[in-house]
């Protein structure tokens, strides 16, 4: 046979959810096309097989792609090819990212590029779902060294009853949207809009989500015990790093600790920066240290040691590092009407935190068009978030909407 094919049922929500393997992109480390009705998504995964040298986080990438003729249709505009994320695929990227991030083993900064590609929708059954659950048997199977699986689902509510995976007709009428991922142990996410139900009904509703995902995450086990890649070795932590770490927190402890103690920010961020400064200078001058592990552990080291410091000074003393208990919110002022020719804004301040909030008022058409795979409709409420640089007293990357200001 010219393919060896893995395939795997599960009976799911009054619905049929399959899972396959070993035909389609066969040389990813892991590739899965999760169908859920007619609605077809195939997950891949591809894990660089070294490091990426000289960084102190996991360079994580997940990409959600929806193509046009997953519907039937042909993209708009001049060249008829689709451009950019747009903000169903950017907020379904991040969906998925946030409960498998946490998932992968301490120390690991291979590279790891997720793309889930929407092959075909049938304009009842969301594909963010099987994306996500494709994703999590793909990670499973590719040999990276990824605690899971996961499963996520969503929970609808109609005439007081909880609702498994809502298709896009029941999601008109159900009073809540929520969208729950986890593993067997415990709930890792949830995101959810509801029209003012109960802490109750919430509550319930996450753990009728959690219920429901066992039964996948059962299956993503069968599958991957028939067909998973050896687990990679994951690297043994550098000779020295401990050795490094002991050293850091002697140069760093004692003026870390002082500086969270300052209760202006900008004044803390100034004391922080010069110990974390000193301490790269202290480094650079010892011969007797490796310069490349220097490099690559450094920012890690003095980000768990603070971590420590400031947990344990909540901890100890019951005060945060602005000087506050624990109960007691920050000074709130707000004020309207602060810009002279705008149909409406305001200044809200929370601390140290703001928001220059502007109202808008147009006609229909001004409406937004919307043109995605389930239908094309009008947006009549628009809400723009922005983040710039300034606004944490940084000089950052400016241009483009990020994809954290999209969701």
């Amino acid at each position: 046979m010219m393919f060896q094919e893995f395939r795997k049922e599960i009976d799911w929500g009054g619905r049929k959810l399959t899972l396959e393997t070993g035909k389609v992109a066969r040389q990813a480390d892991g590739a899965v096309i999760a169908t859920y009705g007619d609605t077809k998504v195939l997950c891949t995964v591809v894990a660089e097989k070294t490091p990426r040298p000289g960084i102190d986080f996991f360079p994580l990438a997940v990409h959600y792609v929806e193509k046009a003729y997953a519907a039937g249709k042909i993209p708009g505009g001049f060249f008829k090819r689709e451009g950019r994320p747009g903000e169903k695929e950017i907020l379904t990227s991040r969906l998925i990212d946030r409960p498998i991030r946490p998932l992968f083993a301490p120390g690991y900064k291979n590279e790891v590029q997720v793309i889930c590609t929407v092959l075909t929708h049938d304009l009842e059954n969301d594909p963010d779902v099987p994306a996500m659950i494709g994703t999590s048997a793909a990670l499973c199977i590719s040999g990276a060294p990824f605690m899971g699986p996961i499963s996520g689902c969503r929970v609808g509510m109609i005439d007081g009853a909880f609702v498994l995976n809502p298709t896009c007709d029941q999601m008109t009428e159900t009073k809540l949207d929520l969208f729950v991922a986890g593993t067997q142990e415990g709930v890792l996410m949830v995101e959810s809009e509801a029209h003012e139900l109960s802490e109750d009904d919430m509550l319930g509703a996450v753990m009728f989500g959690h219920k429901a995902n066992q039964d996948v995450i059962k299956g993503i086990i069968e599958l991957a015990s028939a067909c998973a890649k050896d687990p990679v070795d994951l690297p043994a932590e550098p000779e020295g790093k401990k050795a490094l770490a002991d050293k850091v927190k002697a140069l760093a402890e004692d003026g870390l600790r002082d500086a969270y103690k300052e209760t202006v920010k900008q004044l803390r961020q100034e004391k922080i920066s010069a110990v974390k400064a000193k301490v790269a200078e202290d480094l650079a001058a010892d011969d007797s240290i490796d310069q490349d592990l220097v490099g690559a552990a450094l920012g890690g080291i003095l980000k768990k040691l603070e971590s420590d410091i400031v947990r344990r000074d909540i901890l100890d003393t019951g005060k945060r590092i602005d000087g506050r208990d624990t109960k007691t919110v920050r000074p709130i002022a707000a004020e309207v009407g602060v810009l002279p020719r705008t149909h409406g804004s305001s200044l809200f301040t929370r601390g140290e935190t703001q928001a220059l909030v502007v109202a808008t008022l147009g006609t229909g058409q001004d409406e937004q068009i919307i043109d995605d795979l389930a239908n094309d409709h009008r947006r009549t409420f628009m809400l723009h978030y922005n983040f710039p640089p300034f606004s944490v007293g940084e000089a950052g990357r400016f241009g483009f909407t990020g994809r954290r200001e999209i969701g």
